[in-house]
């Protein structure tokens, strides 16, 4: 029978601990697997963190016996839900990464891409959930469509907002900086639905991945500022070796920032699924004006390239 969630202790997180460096190890892995592309440093960045989790333990050591964490977004705190431990969580972390990391992340549209996306970013996603459900047992990962209240006139004109910055900055980043040809060609009708079902595609799974399975998972043991900085760490290094290139983290950075942020406050996976799509709408229309020369100059400020 699930435990009474007011008879389980839920420990407060405190403001520093030995849990970080761990922690710091594993998300660090991101930018050696996808900025500097060394492999085999971050191969080694993963195993120093899971292996340093092991001697650490600070989580799992200052838990009371029976506690739990911060219970997962989306769950009833404490209700039979396993306390939450270090190393099974960077474990899960690590594997997502790996599993990322195993597959080129350039952006192509044939088919064999798609379904290598698909296998490997679904995979990631996917396995870290099993895991977590069926052999940890614990249920960390969890994917909240709705926040439990009706979205703010606020949340609403931040989507406003989120179109109008996207209008005016993301043209002059990605014509300007020439980082629209990290991007295929698409100049044909088949092309362009390609781009925007791609585009679209690993937006969602963005969220997924970042907010609700590694931000999450830090979550359960940091302060949410540094759960934020950490997963930030590894959603900017992704997007770099995805194409956001030049100048681009000034851009990535707040982003992955503020969907942590926004999520922490909706616990709505639907509310920055929300948002990240329509800023990918602009990214995709951008694209496509930059790569078609007259096409869209009406609806920018930043004429295509010639």
């Amino acid at each position: 029978m699930p435990a009474d969630p007011a008879s389980v202790p839920v420990r407060a997180l405190p403001g520093w601990s030995w849990a970080l460096i761990p922690a710091l190890l594993v998300c660090l892995a991101a930018p050696a697997f996808f900025l500097v592309r060394l492999p085999w440093l971050g191969w080694l960045l993963l195993a120093a963190g899971v292996a340093s989790s092991l001697l650490i333990r600070g989580t799992d050591a200052a838990a009371p016996p029976g506690s739990a964490g911060p219970a997962p977004i989306g769950t009833v705190p404490g209700a039979g839900i396993r306390p939450a431990s270090l190393v099974r969580d960077l474990s899960l972390i690590a594997i997502g990464l790996l599993i990322v990391s195993a597959i080129p992340l350039a952006a192509r549209l044939d088919d064999f891409a798609f379904v290598r996306f698909a296998l490997g970013l679904g995979g990631a996603v996917a396995l870290p959930y099993v895991i977590s459900r069926w052999a940890y047992r614990d249920r960390a990962i969890r994917f909240p469509w709705r926040g439990g209240v009706r979205w703010t006139a606020f949340q609403w004109s931040w989507l406003v907002a989120v179109l109008v910055l996207g209008w005016l900055i993301l043209p002059f980043y990605f014509i300007t900086t020439g980082v629209y040809l990290n991007w295929p060609v698409v100049d044909t009708p088949e092309l362009i639905a390609r781009l925007f079902v791609g585009v679209g595609s690993v937006g969602i799974w963005d969220e997924l991945f970042f907010i609700c399975t590694v931000f999450a998972l830090l979550r359960r043991h940091f302060p949410f500022w540094q759960a934020n900085v950490l997963q930030a760490v590894v959603f900017v290094s992704f997007l770099w070796e995805l194409g956001y290139q030049a100048w681009g983290p000034v851009l990535t950075i707040p982003f992955a920032l503020l969907q942590g942020f926004i999520f922490m406050k909706t616990r709505s996976l639907g509310y920055v699924v929300t948002v990240h799509l329509l800023f990918d709408a602009v990214v995709f229309l951008v694209l496509v004006h930059a790569h078609n020369p007259g096409m869209l100059d009406w609806l920018f400020l930043v004429d295509a390239a010639r």
